[in-house]
């Protein structure tokens, strides 16, 4: 039996050892496209911050660790698959067969239709390559926009903050995080920030990136159609005619639809992510959003799987297709594929929705369905002043969603009681009264004899 792994990633990486646990005699393949060895996103604001150094991304840092368990490498980007031949064709022109394919090829960053985002100041923060750049680009004093402040947009402005830049954020949501936060919590995320010294721009967008003092496009065409003419006549061979100008390398002027106009010397783009499905088409395999999957990570095509950033899970609520790009959920959902991958059968209960986030120091988080059920209710409970909040939604007496800032004792237990579908009782009313009750909710409803004690 041959699997292959597109992509070596977290859900690459958990799914490839996971096969070879289950089976001690299979084949495994797993492809990336860097030329570096797996490693982990979520570990490159670390890298900006000096913390740690290139080899503290990897995932696996025992050198031969794959080379022990038997688990080919192979560095290309696939193009295509024939799901009736059962092969991968890749951008190199070379081709492999699989019995079993996984899809774990994650997610690339968002390219907003910008003029001058092609600009050699304008960097994605996403691969070890761009972390690479931007530590050449920024400095102590270094003047930066960065497009975006949703979950990783602000662990990318805490590393850059950590780098000592002055740094504008532009949003173009109504608060920090949209789609993580309430409007009350993104707001407050806001405020926080704003006091650590970063100015956030809200309901905002870049409208151009230009150079500053750059020569106007008429004047370019004209200085380069003069250099051709000049080597032209003189056979080319002339030191003194004039060259084509040169990437401009200096400050360039940033233009947010608010009508201010910033001047900065490196752009940060963090506008979002998309999975990487491209090379899928034709294949047959339902993508929506992501590739579909069903609770096994099973996709409507036959002996093709998905995990990770790519996938899109069953809602833990609702059953409808859903994303989750969070590590925690990548390794869940390889160790699934690659159980039922090996002839096994299990299932995740669903995607979960998790969220954990550290702005400068304020901890946020929200699980579930933390915006909420219209035929449901909700109680909100603010101290802002003191940068604390929680939020608790309900669909009859089931907490279904939850956000918090400034509360890290206990938060699990919101977790615990969302993920349990524990059904509260008396308890709702309670949490109604006073949200900040949750933790005694959970022992109430999980632990009824041991709250029965602790009383006595």
């Amino acid at each position: 039996m041959k699997h292959v792994i597109l992509g070596n990633g977290p859900a690459g990486v958990v799914a490839a050892e996971a096969l070879r646990a289950q089976d001690k005699d299979c084949e495994i393949l797993m492809v990336g496209c860097e030329g570096l060895p797996p490693y982990s996103r979520m570990a490159i604001p670390y890298l900006l911050e000096e913390n740690i150094d290139e080899h503290g991304t990897y995932l696996r840092k025992k050198k031969g660790h794959f080379e022990a368990l038997r688990i080919d490498q192979k560095n290309a980007r696939a193009a295509s698959v024939d799901a009736t031949k059962k092969m991968v064709h890749f951008a190199d022109n070379s081709v492999e067969s699989y019995d079993r394919l996984l899809i774990a090829t994650g997610s690339h960053p968002v390219r907003p239709p910008i003029p001058g985002l092609d600009l050699p100041q304008v960097q994605n923060c996403w691969t070890l390559e761009d972390a690479r750049a931007i530590a050449k680009l920024t400095k102590p004093g270094s003047r930066v926009v960065q497009l975006g402040a949703g979950f990783i947009g602000c662990i990318i402005m805490e590393a850059l903050a950590k780098r000592g830049v002055e740094l504008t954020v532009v949003e173009m949501g109504d608060r920090m995080v949209p789609r993580m936060m309430t409007p009350k919590a993104g707001g407050m995320i806001k405020q926080w920030v704003e006091e650590k010294g970063i100015r956030v721009r809200t309901e905002a967008k870049v409208e151009k990136i230009e150079p500053v003092g750059a020569a106007p496009a008429a004047q370019q065409e004209s200085s380069g159609f003069f250099s051709k003419l000049v080597n032209t006549l003189t056979g080319g061979g002339s030191k003194e005619a004039p060259s084509a100008p040169a990437a401009h390398e200096g400050p360039v002027s940033v233009t947010l639809s608010t009508g201010e106009v910033l001047e900065v010397d490196v752009v940060i783009v963090a506008a979002g992510v998309k999975p990487n499905i491209d090379f899928l088409e034709g294949t047959g395999v339902k993508v929506e959003g992501g590739v579909i999957v069903d609770a096994g990570m099973r996709t409507n095509v036959a002996d093709i799987y998905a995990a990770g950033d790519v996938a899109a899970g069953l809602d833990f609520f609702t059953g409808e297709p859903m994303v989750s790009a969070i590590q925690p959920n990548a390794a869940d959902q390889a160790r699934v594929a690659a159980v039922n991958m090996t002839g096994g059968n299990t299932e995740l209960p669903g995607v979960l929705a998790i969220n954990v986030l550290d702005t400068l120091g304020l901890i946020s988080t929200s699980f579930g369905q933390w915006w909420g059920d219209e035929d449901g209710d909700s109680v909100e409970l603010v101290e802002e002043s003191k940068y604390r909040y929680i939020s608790l939604q309900f669909k009859g007496d089931v907490l279904i969603g939850a956000t918090s800032i400034g509360r890290t004792d206990h938060v699990g237990a919101l977790r615990g009681l969302i993920q349990g579908r524990q059904e509260l009782g008396e308890w709702k009313q309670r949490l109604m009264e006073n949200p900040a009750a949750f933790y005694e909710a959970y022992i109430a409803v999980t632990q009824p004899t041991a709250l029965a004690r602790n009383v006595a």
